[in-house]
Order: C-alpha cells, then sequence, then structure tokens
C-alpha cells in the first residue's frame, strides 16, 4: 500500500501527466534504448514506429495514478499486462531497468517541478506495481512449467488463404508429442529474425478449438499507411513462411477467455482480424455445446476482407442456435447475406442484457463504439469483455 507520505504526491500528478505524460514516455523510451539496445529485441519496433507504445505507456502511467486506491479497475489491466510479460520473457531483472529510466524521464520532462519528494513518491509507487507483476507473472511462468523466455519449435503443416490479408498457419510441436493445452482467446508469441538481424515478437491469438493435436494462428499482412509502417513481423511471415518451416512458438498465455464451457447465451462480437479468438471459441462450442443460443456478429470492409467465413459456415450448419450475422462497409447487396455498414446492435437478436457475458475484439475505435452503446442500452459494465491487439490505450479507465 502507497505510504500517507507519498500519497498526495501522487495525486497531484493525475492532471501534471495528462498534459505532459506523453512527452515523458517519448524521452523514456528514447534514452532506455539508448542505453540499452538488447531491449529492442523485447519491444515491439512497430509500435514504437507508429507511436502507439509510448501513448499506451502514458495511458497506463496515468491511469496507474488515478486509480492507484482503485485496485478493483487496475486488477484487470495488471492481469493484462502480466500475460503479455510472460509471453515476452520479461524477468524481474528488467524492471529496476525501467524504474530508473522512468525516473530520469520525469525529471528531465518535467524539471524542477519534478521534487525529489515527488520522485520519491513514484520511486515508491512504481516499486510497489513492479512487486505485484514480478509476483504474478512468477505464478505464471510456474504454472506454465517454463521458464522466462523459453520458446518452443513448431513446424508448419497446413497453410490456408483466408481472406485477401489474413493467412492461417497450422503448426505441431517439432518434438512431437501434445501441442500446448489452451483456453479460447489465448495467444502465443512468435519469434522471427529480420533481415537486418533484430528479432521480433509477436503475439498472435489462437484461431482455432484447443484439440491438443495442433495450435493455428491466423495472421493478417499488415500493409503501409499513410502514417503507418508496414508490419515487419507480419509481412515476413507470410512471405517466409511455409509447410515445412519451423518457428519459435511461446506457451500459450492471455487473460481474455469467453466462457465457451458454460451454458447460457453468449455474444462474440468482432472486426476485422479480432475475429480470430471468436473463431477459437465459436469453433469450441460447437464441439462441446452445439445447442447453445450464440450471437456472432462480425464486421468487415467487405467479403474479400472476412477471414475464416468457412468456419462459420461450418457451425451455422452444426449449431441449431447460432445466430450469425455480417456487417460489409462495402456490400454490394447482390448475393451476400450481409448487412450494409457499421455494426449496429439495433440489427442483432435480441439477448439479456442484464445477464449475458458479451465478448469484443477488434480495431479499438470498433470496441469504443460498441462499448459504449452496449453500456448505454443497459448492458452492465460487468458483463462486457475485450481484447485489444496491440498496445491498449486504457479509454474505459482514463
Amino acid at each position: 500500500m502507497l505510504s500517507e507520505q507519498s500519497r498526495p504526491y501522487i495525486d497531484a500528478s493525475v492532471p501534471v501527466l495528462r498534459e505532459h505524460g506523453l512527452a515523458i514516455t517519448q524521452v523514456f523510451y528514447k534514452n532506455l534504448f539508448a542505453s540499452h539496445p538488447q531491449l529492442h529485441n523485447i519491444f515491439n519496433a512497430g509500435n514504437q514506429a507508429n507511436g502507439s507504445q509510448q501513448q499506451s505507456l502514458a495511458s497506463a502511467v496515468f491511469a496507474y495514478a488515478a486509480n492507484i486506491d482503485n485496485q478493483a479497475a487496475l486488477a484487470p489491466v495488471i492481469s493484462r499486462i502480466v500475460h503479455k510479460h510472460v509471453s515476452l520473457g520479461v524477468t524481474a531483472a528488467h524492471y529496476p531497468i525501467v524504474g530508473e529510466h522512468l525516473l530520469a524521464a520525469i525529471k528531465q520532462v518535467l524539471g524542477d517541478a519534478a521534487t525529489p519528494a515527488l520522485l520519491d513518491a513514484w520511486a515508491e509507487a512504481y516499486g510497489l506495481l513492479a512487486q505485484a507483476l514480478i509476483a504474478e507473472e512468477n505464478r505464471l511462468y510456474a504454472d506454465a512449467g517454463v521458464q522466462a523466455g523459453d520458446l518452443f519449435d513448431m513446424r508448419v503443416t497446413a497453410i490456408e488463404i483466408e481472406s485477401e490479408q489474413v493467412t492461417s498457419f497450422s503448426l505441431v510441436p517439432v518434438a512431437g508429442g501434445a501441442a500446448p493445452s489452451f483456453r479460447p482467446g489465448q495467444y502465443v508469441s512468435v519469434a522471427v529474425h529480420l533481415p537486418d538481424g533484430l528479432r521480433q515478437l509477436r503475439q498472435y491469438s489462437l484461431s482455432d478449438a484447443p484439440d491438443h493435436q495442433h495450435l493455428r494462428i491466423s495472421v493478417k499482412r499488415e500493409v503501409a499507411g499513410a502514417e503507418t509502417p508496414a508490419g515487419m513481423v507480419s509481412n515476413w511471415l507470410h512471405d517466409n513462411l511455409k509447410v515445412g518451416s519451423i518457428v519459435p512458438v511461446s506457451q500459450p498465455f492471455g487473460d481474455f477467455v469467453p466462457d465457451t464451457d458454460g451454458d447460457g447465451a453468449i455474444v462474440l462480437l468482432s472486426a476485422g482480424v479480432g475475429i480470430t479468438p471468436m473463431i477459437s471459441a465459436l469453433n469450441r462450442i460447437a464441439r462441446v455445446a452445439p445447442q447453445r443460443r450464440v450471437i456472432f456478429a462480425h464486421a468487415a470492409r467487405n467479403a474479400q476482407h472476412h477471414p475464416h467465413r468457412a468456419d462459420i459456415a461450418k457451425a451455422v450448419a452444426h449449431m441449431p442456435n447460432l445466430h450469425s450475422v455480417t456487417f460489409y462497409e462495402e456490400a454490394k447487396q447482390d448475393n451476400e447475406a450481409s448487412l450494409a455498414g457499421r455494426m449496429q446492435m439495433e440489427k442483432l437478436p435480441q439477448w439479456d442484457l442484464a445477464n449475458t457475458k458479451v465478448y469484443m475484439c477488434g480495431p479499438l475505435p470498433f470496441m469504443q463504439a460498441q462499448w459504449a452503446e452496449l453500456v448505454e442500452r443497459g448492458v452492465p459494465v460487468h458483463r462486457l469483455h475485450r481484447e485489444v491487439f496491440g498496445p491498449d490505450m486504457l479509454d474505459h479507465l482514463i
């Protein structure tokens, strides 16, 4: 628990972080990588290049300060961070390095306003957070039976084109035996060595039901945008993986785990490549409870950008109480069984708003819009669950 001596300084930091948080995190990453270039092998270079990692860290620091006495609000954030860290091989030794450079960045940006008392308060707050994260990470490593940084060679056994930009890769352990167990919604880290020598890890949701025989990931080729670089790892995987290729893969982790073993209705909402964990959940439900009522809604640009249509068609044929609804922004309205435009709640089948769990995954603006509309319509916040691909801006906390 934060000391009474430090609490006023953390409380006073909230408006300061709102104004200067991004500048602090930009200085932090610049100095961190200058002093410890080996950390490029852990941090996502793409998110660094497009600025999302800096924005996410600023949001996290601000959310931590604003909710330091609200453990219920922080617990899901800590859980998500812990799972991400163990998938990357983060260890206790990394925390003093990060703490040193974070405090130095606060001092550099705030100047004389960063008094010794303020820096001492943040050192204490960071220390408490680090202790909590380290304890949880050690527990996850132990539960998974792995050491930090452990990766396992897996062989590509099948490649399937899912849509114009998404390709699925089926993987089996090179060493033989069963594939790792996981819960639908979880992900693995995949390691690649790029031509420039940089080692990068990326997380990909598992996109099929657990069967102990194989793992499947579905990777979207991230093309360059007006303000964003092309995805280094996604393009490398698309261009280089062949049947028989071997890739290092982590154990599955992740705390976004839809309730696939219950018997009540469930709502699965997705957009874009956010469909991947939902397909894993849908395929699992189709195996264990095909009579269950499932509302499965997906939004895509058009049919060419709609992955896993074959999985959905198979589930529809097998599950009499599955309601599948598709939204295409560019729907042609010819033979497409889809609705035009973005996802709209009023066009979905009705469900018991107060008692049904809703899971969503997709681009952040999509989830922000659905979350706001669902809350406005009366869905309790504790019934809403979301998975964010990439850095989270923690908009629901700040």
